[in-house]
């Protein structure tokens, strides 16, 4: 049976063909790590001639199913020996899972063990997306000279740079992911307790509920201690973080990566800046990111066929066909194409400033003097979101049509474009607020607004804010900058650019209360009313890297 699925996951994948179709596997084959533990690995062998080189898979959601399948046995039927282990406190590994603090400890040690069996012939990689690849970033330094290639796909090297990014909370991913994983290995009659009443529904029903604390408790019946560490220590700069925080170590890595993200993947801020830290230290990698997000089937067929060809390369030494292309391939939305360059940010984009002007335009003139726009944010009936970058199936390009027209969001729109804009690099925007709180969230999406007035969700980003924590007001209002999600997108002749601009996205980040209590413990809800300026004094803008086409006609 796995070897017609496989055959069937190489026809719809468009897989080179494999080397051997017999694959030996041995499970459960237990791996000691230094404080007695033995954590377990499932071994995929090629049956055909060695030496094979070893690719090492770390993952917390299990050895079987589909990433046994796409992980294990597909690079096994091309000539890589597989190594799959359950992390620590996973899936018949011995320990308790603590999310990403072992991985460390756990992972030199199965490097140690991996490099000392009589198979092993010297040459290493390591392979796989998100947990599976941040296990990568925390030995990827250390793993010494059998390191011939990485390959880590929708990840970080830190992951609380995604929990909390512009000072917020990731709520609705980590309510999900929490749940998730705490359920994964349930018994039969609460997997099918679980098909009737779904993770999603559970959380929905709950999603309001204060304090954010007990969430464990009325998702999943229990306390869990990973879901209140979240909540607990809820900023980056806690120092309850900085032992899972890899990013220092990138400067010092010496395999070639590659890198595999998503326009509407969770983690590409985190990527992007692990791309930069790995450049600025001579390293090479080759970045591809397409339109997907974190969960997208096509991106994980993407991450599979750039794996085989980076480690065919590195690892074996086997040019593939078609070799040599330019570092970094992106897949530039609004025309659907492919392109290359040699770098991130690519070279060829000017930095413009895109004003918020008072009658509601978006445009590159100067402001002009005109009233400011006002409106309220009540965190008891919280701004939504629709699609961006989510864990759920709804995440990516949606629709705005539900949210547009609420009077806590506020719209500014370019006129019809007369020619293409095209957009690439890094997006950020500079808000002039005021506020009757001194606590309270800016929320600022870009929109691409096609010839039937639909308005699709390009990228965004939050920024809160706190007394001391942002430059101090100007004239009674905050110059707050938001960083939104890098992209990459052309603005057709006849579609025109749009800017939402709010106090929050709800569920996907946590409800600024107003209050500057501990998120995890906080009830009590403050009412805040905004007033955004752009005028002369206060030019509120997107700020977009373009590249403009010749005018044209729509």
């Amino acid at each position: 049976m796995s070897a017609v699925l496989s055959k069937i996951v190489q026809r719809i994948m468009s897989l080179p063909a494999p080397l051997d179709r017999h694959v030996d596997v041995v499970r459960s084959v237990p791996v000691p790590m230094d404080d007695g533990v033995d954590l377990v690995a499932d071994v995929y062998t090629p049956s055909g001639v060695g030496p094979h080189p070893t690719i090492l898979v770390r993952s917390p959601y299990g050895r079987g199913g589909a990433f046994g399948l796409l992980l294990g046995r597909v690079f096994a039927e091309r000539g890589y020996r597989v190594v799959m282990q359950s992390c620590r406190g996973t899936f018949g590994s011995g320990g308790v899972f603590e999310p990403n603090f072992h991985e460390r400890a756990d992972g030199l040690a199965t490097i140690r063990w991996v490099t000392g069996q009589p198979w092993f012939d010297g040459r290493l990689a390591m392979n796989g997306p998100s947990y599976l690849g941040g296990v990568q970033w925390a030995v990827a330094d250390a793993a010494g000279p059998s390191l011939r290639a990485l390959c880590t796909h929708v990840t970080y090297s830190n992951i609380a740079s995604h929990w909390y990014r512009g000072d917020s909370f990731a709520l609705d991913d980590a309510i999900d992911w929490a749940t998730m994983v705490s359920e994964q290995e349930i018994g039969r009659f609460r997997a099918v307790k679980a098909l009737v009443e779904t993770r999603l529904r559970r959380i929905d029903r709950v999603i309001n509920q204060l304090p954010i604390a007990e969430l464990d408790r009325r998702v999943m019946g229990r306390r869990v201690s990973f879901w209140r560490d979240f909540v607990e220590h809820a900023s980056l700069a806690d120092p309850f973080w900085a032992p899972i925080d890899h990013s220092h170590r990138l400067a010092n890595v010496t395999a070639p990566v590659l890198q595999v993200g998503g326009w509407y993947d969770i983690f590409l801020p985190t990527q992007l800046a692990d791309y930069a830290a790995l450049t600025a230290a001579g390293n090479q990698p080759r970045l591809v990111i397409g339109p997907w997000t974190h969960i997208s089937p096509k991106g994980f067929a993407a991450q599979i066929t750039e794996s085989l060809r980076w480690l065919d390369r590195h690892v074996r030494g086997v040019a593939p066909s078609g070799d040599g292309a330019r570092p970094v391939r992106l897949f530039v939305m609004g025309n659907d194409e492919w392109r290359e360059f040699a770098t991130w940010p690519p070279p060829g984009y000017r930095t413009e400033r895109w004003h918020l002007h008072a009658d509601g335009s978006l445009d590159t003139a100067a402001p002009t003097e005109g009233p400011p726009h006002t409106f309220t944010y009540d965190p008891a009936d919280p701004t939504p979101v629709v699609g961006g970058t989510q864990l759920r199936r709804t995440g990516g390009r949606r629709d705005q049509a539900r949210t547009e027209p609420r009077p806590d969001v506020l719209v500014f729109t370019s006129a019809v474009l007369t020619a293409d804009v095209e957009v690439v690099g890094e997006i950020a925007a500079e808000i002039h607020l005021t506020s009757d709180l001194d606590h309270y969230d800016v929320f600022v999406r870009l929109c691409d607004v096609d010839t039937d007035g639909r308005s699709a969700n390009v990228c965004d980003g939050i920024q809160r804010v706190s007394p001391g924590h942002l430059p101090g007001p100007r004239d009674g209002a905050a110059a707050v900058r938001v960083a939104l999600w890098p992209t990459a997108q052309c603005f057709r002749a006849g579609h025109r650019i749009r800017v939402q601009i709010s106090s929050g996205a709800h569920p996907r980040f946590v409800r600024n209360l107003g209050t500057n209590e501990p998120i995890a413990g906080a009830t009590t809800l403050r009412v805040a009313h905004q007033t955004l300026h752009h005028d002369p004094d206060h030019p509120s803008a997107i700020i977009l890297p373009v590249r403009a086409f010749p005018t044209s006609t729509p």
